[in-house]
């Protein structure tokens, strides 16, 4: 096995002449993995000009110096572009958005937050789905406006996914 498993990082040889350049590539590799920020949606064009540092998601369909390189990472370097593909469990961040990106089941997803529950100073504020609230409906005095504001805070529930 002449490199990693995950993310190809090239291993050096005994005897091996040169390996400065192995072990540099090596580094450039780390650079893009370690902590990866992205420069936008997934595109099947690359930019024209791009800094160096830069790294982007490659879609579908790629083109030009990004063809067969679909679902990749790709980062500009003084030396092009280099490529890494994603891993299950490989997350980015989006610069413009903020929002994390991760890589599951052969795909990218965003906007998804996997999590048993949420905590803000120690407390829990989120936690697993409990079960269904019946609408308020019958008792021997009917409020109206009470009734209207429990069904609107149920409704709300709901469809935030806190209850059934």
């Amino acid at each position: 096995m002449d490199q990693t498993a995950r993310f190809a990082l090239p291993y050096l040889a005994p005897g091996q002449l040169q390996k400065e350049l192995l072990h540099n590539e090596a580094l450039q590799r780390i650079d893009m993995l370690l902590c990866p920020v992205v420069e936008g949606a997934a595109s099947a064009t690359p930019p024209p000009g791009p800094a160096i540092g830069s790294c982007y998601l490659v879609a579908a369909g790629a083109t030009g110096a990004w063809s067969g390189q679909d679902g990749s990472l790709a980062c500009f370097s003084e030396g092009g572009w280099r490529f890494a593909q994603a891993v299950d469990g490989m997350r980015v961040v989006d610069r413009g958005s903020g929002q994390f990106l991760a890589h599951l089941g052969g795909a990218w997803e965003t906007g998804i937050v996997r999590a048993q529950e949420v905590r803000v100073d120690g407390l829990t504020v989120v936690r697993n789905r409990q079960s269904a609230i019946g609408d308020p409906s019958g008792g021997t005095v009917v409020d109206n406006q009470c009734r209207t504001a429990v069904a609107q805070i149920i409704a709300a529930m709901r469809a935030h996914g806190l209850i059934g």
